[in-house]
């Protein structure tokens, strides 16, 4: 063992590495092994991990400074041994944080957005409308896109909870706190409710409509939110965006309105989104 590290400064000092190669894959392997202990924090496999460790630096002290000054040429050849089962019990003693770890990062922003953006954004907004809809239950839904919308969500009761049809559904159900004001949807979470938008004059809608579409006109007038409302009396579906309320929309027509107005392509699986 001391000839290796004897050896190893001889030639770095006689330029035989990089120094930048070096700094490079010395960060590069302590961005892994960081990641790797940040994931395994908190769950059982930290300490079955703190074991495997145990057991590799036991494993290298014993093959490579025991073994090559004995010549213990068995123990040399059963160590590669060693090392593969030590890789195959990983793979099932970490079955469960392998499967979650990948289901991170299939949820992660930058493939959400091409192969999961409308699962997680369109289909629990057009099933939650479709639902309140039906049982003339009244809702006012912002979705937020280029132009932030925190200074509003200030307004209402920070939630910062997944997006989800139960959660808009509960939120907008008759009787609770909350049901009478607005909900601020950012990417794929629901961010605050009962937040107070702005009102749109008097005169720029019809007279007959209430205070929920002239919530969602002011709102889509000062931002480029996408502003989706259920009429409480007669169940209509309606759309505010950028100063124009679109009525009278099915569920399938709001899938593809959503879909294209978030930039999410045409919606081909609108009728299984509303059923």
């Amino acid at each position: 063992m001391p000839e290796y590290v004897s050896g190893f400064l001889e030639r770095l000092a006689a330029g035989g590495y990089s120094l930048t190669a070096i700094g490079v894959e010395l960060l590069l392997i302590g961005l892994v092994v960081y990641s790797v202990l940040r994931f395994l924090h908190g769950t059982r496999g930290a300490r079955l991990m703190q074991g495997l460790l145990f057991l590799m630096v036991a494993g290298f002290l014993v093959v490579h400074v025991l073994a090559d000054n004995f010549d213990w040429t068995r123990i040399r050849v059963l160590y590669r041994y060693f090392i593969f089962g030590v890789f195959l019990t990983t793979l099932v003693v970490f079955q469960p944080e392998l499967r979650r770890g990948l289901m991170r990062l299939g949820e992660t922003r930058w493939l959400r957005r091409y192969l999961g953006a409308r699962r997680t954004v369109v289909e629990p907004i057009v099933q939650a409308i479709s639902h309140l809809a039906k049982n003339k239950i009244g809702a006012l839904i912002a979705i937020e896109r280029e132009v932030g919308l925190a200074g509003l969500a200030e307004s209402g009761t920070r939630i910062d909870a997944k997006l989800s049809s139960e959660l808009i559904q509960t939120i907008f159900w008759p009787g609770s706190a909350l049901h009478d004001m607005g909900v601020i949807i950012q990417s794929d979470r629901i961010v605050a409710a009962g937040c107070q938008f702005p009102l749109a004059d008097s005169d720029e809608i019809d007279r007959a409509l209430g205070s929920r579409h002239r919530a969602a006109v002011g709102l889509s007038h000062e931002s480029d939110a996408l502003v989706v409302i259920v009429s409480e009396e007669t169940g209509i579906i309606s759309v505010a965006d950028g100063g124009t309320l679109s009525r009278h929309l099915t569920p399938e027509d709001l899938a593809s309105l959503l879909g294209q107005s978030l930039n999410l392509g045409d919606s081909t699986d609108s009728d299984r989104i509303a059923a």
